[in-house]
């Protein structure tokens, strides 16, 4: 377990070198210049140089891209270009946002998703099997901004059950801060719950017209029993790399979510950082995305053991 861990990380140093590459070299082939969006309409030459100078930007791209490494690998990402605050404490703080957005969501997606998929492969072709799956598909068609906008307009506006603007930290008042997340969570479980419903719902099937379930049948053990020991953790399999693809991602940012409830999360984050052109910023929260995903995808492999005791680290 202990090498098996050691090779994924030493892998994954690789992987985040090369992202770090293609970040830097795209956002420098992006039009406009940084020190020109924070002077804004003052046209002054030697002002646009000395601004230029400070942030570093008037050397040649290579110095640049060596630099920005020396800083990473002294733990150091940088300032940021527009607010001026070091680009690791923005990405912490927007990150535990995103976090407490995207976890929740997922939970709670599971939770119902898994149960119903399976419940649906069980009774294929009967009339639960159809409700779930048209279930499925609606929360599927459903745009997420949609349903955000539903959601504020319903629960926040008409019922004034929830707060409709703004976010409160946990860490400062849980309660209140609950209160922020209860509709985009929600919103972001039922949107996420589509994709795996039909996962858990295909898995189910495929892994019922398997012969150990017809012998396992034969042998007179009820359909729970049947189920419990056999079905369910090998129809995991799939679903449960499917909620490692869903939860990176969206730990990456929950952009639409996150700009509708108005919550300031990673991915709100990185698009407000493009358009400002904060090359740090961009280039951080990339990173950061680039090392969820090596994270989520770890801890997915070191659970298959759990569903399928013929999987070995």
């Amino acid at each position: 377990m202990i090498r098996y861990l050691f090779n994924r990380a030493f892998l994954a140093i690789p992987t985040l070198l090369v992202v770090a590459v293609i970040v830097f070299a795209m956002m420098r082939a992006i039009p406009g210049d940084p020190a020109q969006l924070m002077l804004g309409e003052v046209d002054n030459p030697k002002l646009l140089a000395d601004l230029r100078e400070k942030l570093g930007l008037d050397l040649p791209v290579p110095a640049q891209f060596v630099i920005w490494i020396k800083q990473l690998l002294a733990g150091d990402l940088g300032i940021s270009i527009s607010q001026q605050r070091p680009v690791l404490e923005i990405l912490i703080g927007s990150f535990g946002v995103t976090a407490s957005l995207v976890l929740p969501a997922i939970l709670l997606a599971s939770l119902v998703a898994v149960p119903a998929g399976m419940l649906a492969g069980w009774r294929q072709n009967t009339p639960v099997d159809v409700s779930v799956v048209a279930l499925a598909v609606g929360f599927l068609s459903i745009p997420a901004f949609w349903l955000g906008l539903l959601f504020l307009l319903v629960f926040g506006l008409w019922l004034d059950l929830f707060p409709v603007v703004g976010y409160v930290p946990l860490v400062e008042d849980f309660a209140e801060g609950v209160k922020y997340l209860v509709l985009p969570v929600i919103a972001l479980a039922l949107i996420e719950a589509g994709v795996l419903i039909r996962l858990a719902r295909s898995s189910t099937i495929e892994v019922l017209r398997q012969e150990y379930i017809t012998h396992a049948r034969a042998k007179g053990l009820t359909e729970l029993a049947v189920a419990g020991r056999h079905a369910f953790k090998n129809s995991m399999a799939p679903t449960l790399t499917m909620i490692g693809l869903t939860l990176g991602s969206l730990l990456g940012g929950a952009v639409v979510t996150e700009t509708v409830f108005t919550l300031p999360g990673l991915g709100r984050l990185l698009v407000e950082s493009i358009f400002a052109r904060d090359y740090p910023v961009v280039q951080g929260c990339l990173l950061l995305v680039t090392l969820v995903y090596v994270v989520v995808n770890l801890l997915v492999d070191l659970c298959y053991p759990l569903f399928d005791p013929r999987v070995r680290l």
